[in-house]
């Protein structure tokens, strides 16, 4: 029977569609199970054959729990807003909305001819009103929100003013910008602008003046990983640091939350490893520094207080505010010229750099709290604003950078730590090391001498025991057009976030999508975008009086806002009333399973685990962490190809006779090569571009041969295959099948669309299995001993693989048990219908058309997994291995239901041990039952 991939793909996506298939069931008696893949943004490109590998293993999992009776949530949504959709709106005039809900309808167009099992029902996008409704009311409770450290958990906003009412800053154990000491009585007789500015100090969403990445190409601030040397990853723009007002997130009162509940979570080990460095967990001391400047002080934490003897000068990040009073008149301008070079570097660059150290002095002193000796105070690159306090005791004998500077600026080194080897820079860390050179400490190891030096602290008043994180509140404003709008307008120079009632705040229409010439944010460019507070509604910016109409935050929230919570409103999406009803929520719980790349470990996994802790403290849902499972797959790489330019001309030389040319390799299409080889089609490649128009050939045997690496598949490189292409010739179930094959699902693996022709060939056996010539052949009768074991060792396989997220090797098994199959021409319904079973999470469509012609009107996807009976496993006769003392002499088949004394009678009466025993008694008959048997002689 001829089997006709596009026709089968195009018949059942049609009938899932028609039928609502995959179509989500709110049955909360059912047990559930929640498969996610992390949110797609949707770029004009599409989706290449590199892009679904995670969705496909998402896929088969979710089909496979639906076959065991889970009810099974697996949608699907789009991450929409951001900054490409922008950029292009900027070029082309054209509104974001409108390239995003082109590039929106291509993914789905594409990911519905793969095949994905979602409910597509419950598709959400970040910029759709309905949506960011929710986004914006997030935020306001956020705003409204502080973290009380008494009880380890966020609470109202209203909680703490009852505090302050009634007992100003006494026993307020709170996170906090800076630490405030004021009584109730001078909170109470506060004006309403300064009660409102000292909330700000402890509300979990707050404005504050930080050091960003401002790129002015872009008119916008950028995330450390929209940054690569110094630049825009986009557009390639100079980057600075830049200090600004900004919306941030106080997820740093959640560090220890973040850190503790890594335990509890089924990640991948590297994964983890990535969000404890990232918040930075270290315990030391904080310790003051007094200077020889009037009424100033340095605060310095360190998680080595023991080495506080060999500290020998101070170092302040360029950006820390004591630099402009420490600074004295002859060193401004050295000090001015070193903090502008410093701001084209990001703080990813600055920490990276370990090798290069350099600084500018201060002209300032500071007093070394123990012995009162002068320290220089420096600024330098290496000293991070964001980390502890900006400022660090310089001990140069026992770290490398503190070294580096003390050598490159001829500044004193103190040996006051010593191993049992000898003293060294590396020795700084060392668990084994004593201290030596001070009063406090001579002898004392680590552990001690550190226990010793903060009570010493402490007693002389100069600092106290500290933990530190070094995880920094997120930035959480970005001077950018597409994305969700802060619900807040400002009034006496006060934020204050809208009402409820006022949500969705609605991105408004614009006639530029770039900053204003006064330099303000592209909504600044809104006519219809201020707030009247006394009719409750958004009006003219010519209205504004800041008595009754005010003006509304001109940023807009990055990128991960919508991405931070997403997983809840899949839950339920259509609710008006609130982001996700309680008991809805409470039901489907966490992520049972999220797929997604290891790039978004310190972002957007970060974010997200904060968001819903927050949601759990304020009791709008009841679970911890959001994703209990997550697997970071590996990439699809592309073979990409590149012809060899002679430099300085339009020549090119094939790859074998380059010989000693200089040339210059480019990038070619890879479409631009004839079939499976890698000759490149030079007519073509000619009409590729038109600096090639005129390109010269150097031929090896009458063909340009092309040189070809394998590397990440992207756009960039022309290296992609488009799926649309392989479902086309293949079939959506041969693509399914093929990308699960290469490897496992968390390794990288190169791509080689000339693998699935072996894909393809099975597909095409197990379809003909179920016929004979063109008429289905299904047989009733009952199947024999060998074709049970062939479909119950596939069972087992399966299931084994599937609870192991190990694809591949079930597609191996997969091929076997159908060349056994056939190979005993099986044509029994008990082993084909069952076989249909268990491979359609893979290739449903295949299945779906074998389970309709054996006669089925309902679909596959109802049908429960097959169950597996180890009885068809177990084999009815066991091969001993025969052995005279303790050497092996011959094997003898006998029934695995002999006892012992059976076993010895069937042995001692075969010819071959009346052979060796030569007429001998034995002495002993050793017998394992389904293991040896021994005969002592």
């Amino acid at each position: 029977m001829f089997y006709n991939h596009q026709q089968i793909d195009r018949k059942w996506q049609k009938y899932w569609q028609d039928n609502q298939t995959y179509k989500t069931s709110e049955d909360l008696n059912r047990p559930k199970f929640y498969a996610l893949d992390m949110f797609p943004y949707p770029s004009g490109a599409g989706l290449h054959v590199g892009h679904p590998l995670g969705y496909i293993a998402s896929d088969i999992f979710a089909r496979y729990k639906r076959h065991q009776g889970f009810n099974v949530l697996h949608p699907i949504g789009y991450d929409s807003f951001g900054l490409p959709a922008e950029q292009y709106a900027i070029q082309t005039g054209q509104h974001p909305a409108v390239t995003t809900e082109q590039n929106i309808t291509r993914y789905e167009e594409q990911m519905r001819r793969i095949g994905f099992s979602f409910d597509w029902s419950r598709e959400v996008r970040t910029s759709e009103p309905s949506y960011y409704k929710w986004t914006q009311w997030i935020f306001i409770e956020l705003f409204h929100s502080w973290y009380n450290r008494n009880t380890d958990k966020a609470e109202h906003v209203s909680t703490l003013i009852s505090h302050l009412t009634n007992h100003g800053t006494d026993k307020l154990y709170a996170f906090q910008n800076e630490e405030l000491n004021f009584s109730a009585e001078e909170w109470n007789a506060a004006t309403e602008i300064k009660k409102q500015e000292i909330l700000l100090n402890y509300r979990l969403a707050f404005r504050a003046e930080t050091t960003v990445n401002w790129c002015p190409g872009l008119g916008t601030v950028l995330a450390n990983d929209e940054v690569k040397d110094g630049k825009s990853e986009r557009g390639g723009f100079p980057v600075f640091q830049k200090k600004m007002m900004q919306w941030s997130m106080r997820i740093t009162a959640y560090s220890e939350r973040l850190l503790q509940g890594l335990k509890n979570i089924d990640w991948p080990q590297p994964l983890k490893d990535s969000q404890e460095y990232w918040i930075g967990k270290s315990q030391g001391a904080s310790v003051r520094f007094e200077t020889e400047s009037a009424n100033t002080s340095i605060e310095v934490f360190t998680t080595r207080p023991d080495t506080v003897f060999g500290a020998t000068f101070i170092v302040l990040a360029p950006e820390n505010p004591l630099v402009d009073l420490l600074t004295t008149d002859s060193q401004k301008a050295e000090v001015n010229a070193y903090r502008d070079e410093t701001s084209k570097k990001t703080e990813r660059d600055r920490m990276t750099d370990v090798k290069n150290v350099s600084g500018a002095f201060t002209g300032s002193y500071a007093l070394h709290p123990f012995s009162d000796k002068k320290m220089p105070i420096y600024i330098s690159d290496y000293v991070l604003m964001g980390y502890g306090t900006g400022a660090v005791m310089a001990v140069p004998a026992h770290d490398e950078r503190d070294h580096r500077f003390a050598v490159k600026f001829g500044l004193e080194i103190i040996n006051v730590i010593q191993n049992d080897q000898d003293i060294q820079v590396e020795s700084y860390d060392s668990k084994d090391s004593v201290c030596v050179n001070s009063e406090f400490l001579n002898g004392l190891t680590y552990d001690l001498a550190k226990i010793k030096i903060i009570d010493e602290i402490e007693n002389r008043g100069i600092g106290h025991g500290k933990i530190n994180f070094r995880q920094r509140d997120a930035i959480f404003s970005r001077q950018r057009y597409w994305g969700e709008p802060v619900p807040v307008y400002f009034k006496d120079g006060m934020p204050y976030t809208l009402p409820a009632s006022a949500l969705p705040l609605e991105l408004p229409e614009v006639e530029k999508y770039l900053p204003t010439e006064d330099g303000d944010p592209p909504l600044g460019n809104a006519r219809t975008f201020a707030w009247d507070e006394v009719h409750q509604q958004i009006v003219s910016t010519d209205l504004i009086d800041n008595s009754t109409v005010f003006p509304l935050e001109l940023s807009t929230m990055p990128g991960w806002a919508g991405s931070s919570w997403y997983f809840l409103r899949y839950m339920d999406p259509a609710n008006e009333n609130v982001f996700a009803d309680k008991g809805i929520s409470d039901y489907w719980g966490q992520v049972d399973l999220y797929i997604g790349g290891s790039e978004h470990a310190t972002g957007h996994l970060l974010y997200a685990r904060f968001w819903n802790m927050f949601l759990k403290d304020r009791g709008y849902i009841s679970h911890e962490e959001p994703f209990k499972k997550l697997i970071n797959q590996g990439m699809i790489l592309g073979m990409s190809a590149f012809v060899h330019r002679i430099a300085g001309t339009n020549r090119f030389i094939s790859r074998n006779i380059i010989g000693d040319q200089e040339t210059q390799k480019i990038h070619v299409d890879v479409s631009l090569l004839k079939g499976t080889s890698d000759e490149l089609d030079t007519k073509a490649f000619r009409k590729w571009r038109p600096e090639f128009a005129d390109a010269e050939f150097i031929l090896e045997d009458g063909k340009y041969i092309t040189e070809r690496e394998v590397e990440k598949m992207s756009k960039s490189k022309y290296n992609v295959v488009n799926p649309d292409e392989i479902c086309e010739e293949y079939g959506a179930d041969c693509l399914r099948l093929y990308e699960m094959f290469l490897g496992p699902l968390e390794q990288s693996k190169p791509w080689n669309t000339q693998g699935l022709t072996g894909v393809y060939g099975f597909l095409k056996k197990f379809y003909n299995l179920y016929f004979n010539g063109d008429d289905i052949d299904v047989s009733e009768d009952e199947p024999t001993k060998e074709e049970y074991k062939v479909l119950h060792t596939l069972i087992k396989k399966v299931i084994y693989d599937l609870d192991n997220f190990s694809f591949n090797t079930s597609v191996s098994s997969f091929m076997i048990a159908v060349n056994e199959l056939q190979k005993l021409k099986c044509c029994k319904r008990k082993i084909l219908e069952p076989l249909a079973v268990v491979i359609s999470p893979y290739a449903p469509h295949i299945c779906e058309e074998l389970w309709s012609v054996m006669g089925h009107t309902d679909s596959i996807e109802t049908i429960p997994f097959p169950e597996l009976k180890e009885e068809y496993l177990t084999e009815a006769n066991f091969e001993y291995p025969v052995s005279f003392n303790g050497k092996m002499r011959f094997k003898i088949s006998l029934g695995t239901d002999l006892d012992t004394e059976q076993i010895e009678t069937e042995v001692m009466k075969d010819e071959r041990t009346i052979q060796q025993l030569g007429g001998n008694s034995p002495k002993k008959v050793i017998i394992v039952r389904n293991k040896i048997v021994n005969i002592v002689v």
